[in-house]
């Protein structure tokens, strides 16, 4: 325990190298890979004066699909230890955050495939869900009630942000009469784009009575995809077909008062926002949506975000492919002055290039420094200001949540994974308003895949963050090259194979010529 003890403390003093004076900043992070099998000097000296100033970050957040409408009824003893996870910014008396302090939560409208049941041909019963509007036409604010549990739950954690989306319209309105669509053809007519807006203004609306304030409607999901196969819901779009719902949204939200802004459009992958790839007429929507020339403009529209969003599956892997991608978005977003960018969807899918394998759940640490990899480059390349995973409640065999659950129904037990702690290193501390600034390593070994560090700081610049991963075996060493180092430091916590997201007291900081950043962990350094 004693070594514990010191091993944990001398790393502590690498955020007072926030006091030296600065020099050439860069504007990427990223570059030559580190060696993992060889312990590495990296200076590190973050200018907090330059005008080396990026995004200012918005939130971060996860899904309420599917999970909680089953959750959402569970004994309040469980249901309210998984929301205090998810959104809770109290530490306990050891000074450990409680929770990942979320500061946005997504609500999955459903389109009413739970009604149907098995004739839904959704195979799974979790991945139905139930619709506010009847078949009579009427609307039923009392369904959805285990959602609407956590999301004013969420609100009462002081979770600032509410964002609604559905996967289909509801079921009354889509051409099959069910919440999938056939052949991979949109499945909503075109009459029907009118009574699909009234329809989520009307959803707003009744929320309100809830108690839930909605400032996000995110229309559309990953229209680029067929969703035919009963999987889920789902219906894809033509890039045409979502400027006619969003101008028809637009209106409806302006005839009733409402200020929520709509969110667009939640590309299936991030390389359908700059080309068309191989969706035309579905892709390249950053020039679709945003460019006054195109006849798809709705940019201008009162009630649209000046952000658009995508979701980072199928890009990750491998490291220069993610960073080449994420380039060419940014260099897109460039060129449209005021347009934000949201990640606004992921968790691990796929084989990503053999380096991790969605399939199967694991607590442990390997997804979590993946995760924090694919969290650092959206921020650090693409210059995302939101970054949102899926499942926040999981009760998959699969790398989907960061919380898992038994399945089922009525109680359970729930287990926390590492992704749930790697994402609160950047969540807890990286509050909304905060702005990334730049930062670089002075001993010209360029930040790889296995050494990624990231800084943020506070719009009154009195709170810095910063992020450090180390995704190698070996710890990192940090040199501090000055001999008098203001004591700036404040905390410091810890994901690792030990440790989540665990408080480490200052006490004991030395004036080391090195310090360890401890192999394979997650630190996040607050200094004030």
């Amino acid at each position: 325990m004693a070594k514990l003890k010191i091993d944990k403390i001398r790393f502590l003093s690498v955020m007072l190298l926030l006091g030296v004076p600065a020099i050439l900043l860069s504007n990427r992070s990223y570059g030559q890979e580190t060696n993992s099998h060889e312990s590495s000097e990296v200076p590190i000296q973050i200018n907090l004066t330059s005008n080396a100033r990026y995004q200012l970050i918005e939130h971060f957040g996860a899904s309420d699909a599917w999970s909680t409408q089953f959750v959402g009824l569970w004994p309040d003893q469980k249901k309210n230890a998984i929301a205090e996870l998810l959104f809770s910014m109290e530490n306990d008396r050891e000074g450990n955050p409680k929770g990942i302090g979320l500061s946005l939560w997504r609500f999955n409208i459903g389109a009413g495939s739970a009604e149907q049941g098995k004739e839904s041909g959704i195979r799974d019963e979790w991945r139905r869900a139930e619709s506010f509007l009847s078949e009579d036409g009427s609307y039923d604010w009392s369904k959805q009630a285990g959602q609407v549990w956590f999301a004013n739950s969420a609100k009462a954690f002081g979770v600032s942000k509410l964002l609604v989306f559905p996967n289909s319209p509801p079921v009354s309105m889509t051409k099959t009469g069910k919440a999938y669509a056939k052949d991979g053809q949109p499945n909503l007519a075109e009459e029907q784009f009118g009574e699909f807006a009234n329809y989520l203004v009307e959803v707003v609306k009744g929320l309100s009575k809830k108690g839930l304030s909605v400032d996000y409607i995110s229309p559309v999901n990953e229209p680029q995809w067929d969703w035919s196969d009963g999987g889920q819901e789902g219906t894809p779009f033509w890039n045409d077909q979502i400027a006619a719902i969003v101008r028809e949204l637009n209106s409806g939200l302006g005839e009733n008062n409402l200020s929520a802004k709509i969110d667009i459009a939640e590309a299936g992958k991030i390389n359908y926002l700059y080309s068309q790839a191989d969706k035309s007429g579905r892709g390249d929507q950053i020039n679709t949506f945003f460019n006054p020339e195109s006849p798809n403009f709705i940019g201008g529209l009162y009630n649209v975000s000046q952000s658009i969003s995508a979701h980072s599956y199928f890009t990750t892997s491998p490291y220069k492919s993610a960073i080449s991608t994420r380039e060419s978005l940014n260099s897109t977003l460039e060129k449209f002055a005021g347009l934000n960018y949201w990640m606004s969807e992921y968790c691990i899918l796929g084989d990503n290039a053999g380096e991790i394998n969605g399939n199967g759940r694991d607590l442990g640490i390997d997804p979590a420094l993946y995760l924090a990899r694919v969290i650092h480059n959206d921020l650090t390349v693409s210059n995302a200001s939101a970054w949102h995973w899926w499942l926040a409640i999981s009760p998959y065999n699969y790398k989907d949540g960061l919380i898992y659950i038994d399945k089922q129904k009525d109680d359970g037990n729930f287990y926390e994974s590492k992704m749930l702690w790697a994402l609160g290193n950047y969540s807890r501390f990286i509050r909304p308003g905060f702005q990334r600034i730049s930062l670089e390593i002075t001993n010209n070994q360029l930040q790889g895949s296995e050494l990624l560090i990231s800084a943020y700081q506070s719009q009154d610049k009195r709170e810095t963050v910063l992020v450090i991963v180390n995704s190698s075996s070996k710890p990192v060493t940090v040199s501090l090259t000055e001999d008098e180092l203001p004591k700036l430091l404040d905390s410091v916590y810890v994901t690792s194979e030990t440790s989540n997201l665990e408080f480490i007291e200052k006490e004991g900081v030395n004036e080391e010529s090195f310090q360890l950043i401890p192999a394979r962990s997650i630190v996040t350094l607050i200094a004030n």
